[in-house]
């Protein structure tokens, strides 16, 4: 597949995505936008891909919005309606994400503000090189929180901790950001994508079947009550328990072998 503004590879299972505009610490293009949603399309439909990864080239993860080129729209056409542009550009890539039944992996190379660090919350799960920053950069240019920020920060940080962060957008360093639980693990930078991949492969070799109703379930249960979470996790196992995964599970558990897992 080829892309302008990413890359986009398939190796073992895995799909790697690239943003890729290093010179501007890949702030998010329109172009860039549009090819990001439709590598995640493609990973999505592809039954080769088991895993997806989300870095950055060169030295940050993503700078997110491009002012530049916000600046260029202004002077052509006027006054931007921000919260269309939101509903347009972002708010579908968020959604696709969290949707898309396959572990996203972000690898995080170096800095994710704004929007960057919105696609990394969006993330399931989150590796980070010890020269990482996150930075929710949204006050210092004036506008709101966006990109789902608002929505995933609270439930990893808490209220008081995610507005002052909002509020004062200073950077948080890769150490803090694990201690807040905002990444799974901080590895040495020139570990990263080595660290990246090796759990994505593992991930890769797993049951993917059930790492889809794991994110299905957690998902849902973020925004319903305890009884409805209870109900829908019956549903799914329902599901679950009908699957040549699950048979071929058992069968290995008593063969004492190790499992092959095929996703049917």
């Amino acid at each position: 597949m080829e892309y302008a503004e990413i890359t986009y590879t398939v190796d073992g299972g895995v799909a790697r995505i690239t943003l890729n505009r290093p010179s501007v610490l890949n702030a998010i293009s329109d172009r860039m936008a549009r090819e990001f949603s439709d590598a995640l399309r493609v990973s999505a439909s592809d039954t080769g891909v088991r895993v997806v990864v989300v870095t950055g080239a060169g030295r940050g993860f993503s700078a997110g919005e491009d002012l530049n080129e916000l600046m260029e729209h202004r002077r052509r056409v006027g006054a931007l309606d921000m919260g269309e542009r939101l509903r347009r550009k972002y708010n579908p890539i968020i959604l696709q994400m969290v949707s898309t039944p396959k572990p996203i992996i972000a690898s995080v190379n170096g800095v994710a503000a704004g929007a960057g660090f919105s696609l990394v919350l969006a993330s399931d799960l989150r590796l980070a090189s010890d020269k990482a920053s996150f930075i929710p950069a949204f006050s210092r240019v004036g506008l709101a929180p966006d990109s789902g920020i608002s929505f995933f920060l609270p439930r990893v940080m808490g209220y008081a901790r995610s507005l002052e962060a909002l509020f004062t957008g200073e950077p948080i360093d890769a150490r803090t950001a694990e201690r807040l639980g905002l990444v799974n693990r901080v590895v040495k930078h020139e570990d990263l994508e080595g660290a990246s991949l090796e759990l994505a492969r593992r991930l890769a070799e797993g049951p993917s079947l059930a790492y889809s109703y794991a994110k299905r379930a957690v998902n849902y249960a973020l925004n319903h009550s305890l009884e409805e979470a209870l109900e829908y996790e019956a549903s799914l196992q329902s599901v679950a328990g009908r699957t040549e995964d699950h048979s071929e599970a058992l069968t290995a558990f008593i063969e004492k072998r190790k499992p092959t897992f095929k996703g049917k």
